[in-house]
């Protein structure tokens, strides 16, 4: 049996791949800072997205992006604002997007849901 951390781990590989797939190119993950963490960052032809993962194994805890709260997104947004100055990518258009993954047995969905700030 899986726990929460290795559940997690599995959903951001998920949510890779199938971002790639979409070609996404994929910039950087588990980008950390002293105002949090963001799970993967990405880059589309039109904007640099930032995306949360939250991957389950049942609903009985809610949906998966009912756990991305404001405090959640405000946290996303500072790291998010952090990273572009460092990187200098002021000039960017910024997304803010959640990535729903649900795990049943050998079976999982995905659900992109785009433009979340």
């Amino acid at each position: 049996m899986y726990n929460n951390q290795d559940v997690g781990k599995i959903g951001e590989e998920l949510a890779t791949r199938y971002l790639e797939k979409l070609k996404y190119e994929i910039i950087d993950r588990n980008f950390a800072c002293k105002q949090g963490e963001i799970d993967i960052i990405a880059h589309t032809k039109k904007e640099l997205v930032f995306v949360e993962v939250k991957t389950r194994r049942s609903l009985c805890y809610g949906r998966p992006a009912e756990a991305v709260t404001n405090t959640k997104q405000k946290h996303i947004e500072k790291v998010a604002k952090y990273y572009i100055y460092k990187n200098h990518l002021e000039n960017e258009y910024v997304r803010f997007d959640i990535i729903e993954i649900y795990i049943y047995k050998d079976k999982y969905t995905i659900k992109h849901i785009k433009q979340v700030r």
